[in-house]
């Protein structure tokens, strides 16, 4: 059987749309299409239902869907095992690394430039992705590591271990009432806030606090890019809270201004991976200079 029609198989399930699969895979529609009914032929039995809405597996291709990617992958490992043999040793292949835009403003360029010396041959790719979406990178196979602002990964199928911890800051525009002064709580629920998406436990569990306070709901703008919300606290327009390393060079500029409010535990950084899916020698060589650089 030819691994390229389980590959498009597994995407078409993913994606539920043979547009976005023929994108993902640089074929032309038809294509996918094609190969979707020679697997169909070849397996005998149908793997997805046509529907005004997109593909929808059906109870066989449900069942189906592990079984090809246990097939991806032990031809992933087929191909690093023979690349090993023919060359001098070299860690090399491609890596998917997910992680959200404040690990990959901050600390991944960094990552990337040690990898570029070290590891020559490994093509590192970065996808940013909030949790969710970096979660279900790592449950279909489309991302490899995934780094995870969360204090616990509470996934039966994931591994997760702590490789580092970010301190959190509150930040307001320069000339903000508060800025370099310290804030309660109550003083803080009367500002206005520009936090990052739903999904990020920092910003979750400030919106939380805030919203437990007695008294009228502060006001809360959600932005799904922390350049959004930076823009807006340093036009004066109110406050946010981010990882310090996002606004390092910005509180040093005087750019913006840090606010002295009341401690959040820093949050810790999880190098995560699907548990029964196979990590590449350059995966592992990944995860190791994530875990040298971001540690230190």
């Amino acid at each position: 059987m030819d691994t390229r029609l389980l590959k498009t198989f597994a995407a078409l399930a993913r994606t539920g749309s043979f547009t976005a699969t023929a994108t993902e895979l640089h074929l032309a529609q038809s294509t996918v299409t094609v190969q979707i009914r020679t697997l169909e032929r070849e397996l005998g039995t149908r793997l997805f239902d046509r529907l005004p809405s997109g593909a929808l597996p059906t109870s066989a291709g449900r069942r189906l869907l592990t079984e090809a990617e246990e097939v991806l992958d032990a031809e992933a490992r087929l191909r690093a095992v023979a690349a090993a043999g023919n060359g001098d040793g070299a860690v090399e292949g491609p890596v998917a690394l997910g992680a959200g835009e404040s690990l990959c403003a901050s600390h991944l360029p960094r990552v990337i430039a040690s990898l570029r010396r070290s590891h020559p041959g490994i093509d590192l790719h970065l996808h940013p992705a909030g949790s969710a979406a970096a979660v279900e990178g790592l449950r279909t196979g489309r991302l490899d590591l995934v780094l995870l602002l969360e204090p616990d990964v509470a996934d039966a199928d994931l591994v997760a271990r702590p490789i580092a911890r970010e301190p959190l800051v509150y930040v307001a525009a320069p000339g903000h009432p508060l800025a370099g002064r310290e804030a309660g709580w109550d003083q803080l629920a009367e500002q206005s806030f520009f936090v990052h998406e739903q999904g990020c436990s920092y910003s979750d569990h400030l919106v939380r606090t805030l919203l437990d306070l007695p008294g009228p709901a502060p006001r809360l703008t959600r932005f799904g890019s922390i350049e959004a919300a930076r823009a807006c606290v340093a036009a004066g327009l109110g406050l946010t809270l981010l990882p310090r390393a996002t606004v390092e060079r910005q509180l040093a500029d005087g750019y913006l201004a840090e606010v002295h409010g009341p401690a959040i535990p820093p949050v810790p950084v999880q190098l995560t991976r699907h548990r029964r899916r196979w990590t590449s020698p350059a995966a592992r060589a990944v995860a190791d200079e994530l875990t040298r650089l971001l540690a230190a």
